[in-house]
């Protein structure tokens, strides 16, 4: 059976999932491009509408397979280079899905498993999941992880976990910001299953450009090229046909088109 499944549901929601509970959901080369493809498979479907992101087993994933690690010490530094450029393209095309994507974390998340978290629009998970950035431990750095995992906790949390590799809780990671809900093992598909909801009852073309907003937006001075390209954004959206459907609708008092 193939490390990584994509199953899309009638509703437009696609789940991928990790396949490999036997390793925590640990990743190598074959997981990290089937996740790439994965990820752009179900971007480019205008059938989807949400990305679920789970894993199988007792874990959410370990981040690095340890058998991947032990060939990654032989590499050249080209070879690893390499390597680490295909880490890098999977976390930017989940990054950049145009889809709502939404972490379900069922367990612990360690090294690269806190880097897909963080590049999921949304993450949800179990009051007992456990995170680290472990990376120093074995003398090495998060650096393909780092643009999200700094944009998920902020630079003054990293400064600590980057630098400690301990771990923390599902509690810490909601406060932090990783996490958005901590909810019970027992609660958690009612908790995505919320959310879900919230989605579709959204234009998804309106969900698309807001990703790109909070790209172009984040972390750049105000300036005027900034705050004219905002007001071209939200005329663009107004002028489209979803943006003349949401409108309508709401003063008809009627649900849009997209929603059932």
């Amino acid at each position: 059976m193939s490390d990584i499944l994509i199953d899309v549901a009638a509703n437009g929601v696609a789940t991928v999932t990790m396949n490999r509970g036997d390793v925590h959901n640990a990743f190598n080369e074959a997981v990290i491009a089937g996740l790439t493809d994965a990820f752009r498979t179900v971007g480019e479907n205008p059938d989807v509408r949400a990305v679920l992101l789970r894993g199988v087993g007792k874990s959410f994933s370990a981040g690095a397979d340890l058998s991947w690690m032990k060939r990654m010490s032989g590499y050249s530094y080209e070879e690893n280079l390499t390597d680490a450029l295909g880490l890098a393209t999977m976390l930017r095309t989940l990054d950049e899905c145009p889809k709502p994507t939404v972490a379900v974390v069922q367990g612990p998340a360690f090294g690269g498993g806190v880097g897909l978290v963080s590049a999921c629009d949304i993450a949800i998970g179990v009051d007992t999941a456990s995170f680290a950035l472990t990376e120093v431990k074995l003398g090495i750095i998060p650096a393909a992880i780092s643009p999200y995992v700094i944009g998920a906790i902020g630079e003054r949390a990293c400064r600590r976990f980057f630098l400690t590799g301990e771990r923390f809780s599902a509690a810490d990671a909601h406060r932090l910001g990783l996490l958005h809900e901590v909810t019970s093992a027992d609660g958690l598909d009612a908790a995505v299953e919320k959310t879900v909801k919230n989605l579709l009852d959204c234009g998804p073309t309106a969900q698309a450009a807001a990703k790109e907003l909070i790209r172009a937006v984040a972390r750049r001075p105000l300036t005027d090229a900034v705050v004219r390209d905002t007001a071209e954004r939200i005329a663009r959206q107004r002028a489209s046909a979803e943006g003349k459907e949401g409108i309508g609708a709401f003063l008809d008092k009627r649900n849009p088109s997209w929603r059932s």
